[in-house]
């Protein structure tokens, strides 16, 4: 890759394999990057192990959302999805095995897919993005089912409710839209990033990250953070959220940063933390560099992949 390409790269999204030795990342060139993390983390790793095992143009536009479902790496560029087979990008076979579009309104209009998440009460893929609505496709039939419709503008994230079987949307109106029985929107700013936990749901974007009791629609903390946050995830009782700046904020639920560690790129897009294998259970980080932070220890950063 020229220098200017590596200059100019961000990383938007992570995705660790099912049985958590690989990691996938896209980046705003349509690339997809597959890094090897037993080999990374191997005592006798050398600077190429720090390097993909393979990279490959997946879509034109960029790769905001990657997923891991069974045996699959689903990914989203603009106005479509591609599956990939995991056992095939771990043999070097960059293949799809299959690319799918939403039903869009008009054949001109290619929105982008900012989020996905799997459903698995009903084995389906929740997709939000740039034509402001939730596009649900069966993953079994392999069709687009449904189409919830109710943002004013575009989605950034998208998030399940196992138990209670809800689909909870955040979008640049401002809205967290709870899509099943109690469809109410509350209002802060544009929301970029949503991650919920039974109970609770965690909300950022404009002016703060905040965390709401889902039973009572009331927010219950709100974190001093500075910039807007665009990932944030629970994590044992903590919560890790990342954004505008250079570190990875550690929040108690009561409302303080714990702490903020240093991190490679200066902006931050994607947090990602590796519990499909206790082998190489690690945080990885991504933003505005061609590199992609690894934590072995949740307080440092052990190391960086690059593409």
């Amino acid at each position: 890759k020229g220098p200017l390409t590596l200059l100019h790269m961000s990383v938007f999204s992570q995705s660790f394999s099912p049985c958590g030795r690989f990691l996938a990342a896209g980046n705003n060139y349509g690339e997809i990057a597959i890094f090897s993390l037993s080999a990374a983390l191997s005592p006798d790793a050398t600077g190429l192990s720090q390097k993909p095992v393979l990279t490959f143009t997946a879509h034109e536009g960029p790769v905001f959302s990657l997923l891991s479902a069974d045996c699959h790496l689903l990914s989203a560029g603009n106005g479509e999805i591609s599956a990939w087979s995991w056992a095939e990008l771990i043999k070097k076979n960059a293949k799809p095995l299959w690319t799918k579009r939403p039903n869009y309104k008009s054949s001109l209009e290619i929105p982008e897919i900012n989020s996905m998440i799997i459903n698995p009460g009903d084995n389906s893929l929740i997709v939000g993005g740039g034509d402001n609505n939730i596009h649900i496709l069966d993953l079994e039939h392999g069709v687009f089912k449904s189409v919830l419709q109710g943002h004013s503008d575009y989605i950034h994230c998208v998030s399940v409710r196992e138990r209670e079987a809800e689909i909870l949307s955040g979008g640049e109106d401002g809205a967290v839209r709870i899509w099943g029985d109690c469809a109410r929107p509350q209002y802060g700013k544009w929301i970029s990033c949503l991650t919920t936990d039974s109970d609770w749901m965690l909300c950022g974007g404009g002016p703060s990250l905040s965390l709401w009791h889902l039973r009572s629609l009331s927010p219950t903390s709100i974190f001093p953070l500075t910039g807007c946050q665009r990932q944030a995830t629970f994590y044992q009782d903590m919560i890790l959220a990342v954004g505008e700046g250079p570190f990875v904020s550690h929040c108690l639920l009561g409302g303080e940063v714990k702490a903020q560690i240093p991190c490679t790129p200066q902006s931050l897009n994607t947090l990602q933390l590796n519990t499909n294998s206790t082998e190489h259970r690690v945080l990885t980080v991504g933003g505005s560099s061609d590199h992609i932070d690894v934590f072995t220890n949740l307080s440092y950063k052990a190391f960086s992949l690059r593409f």
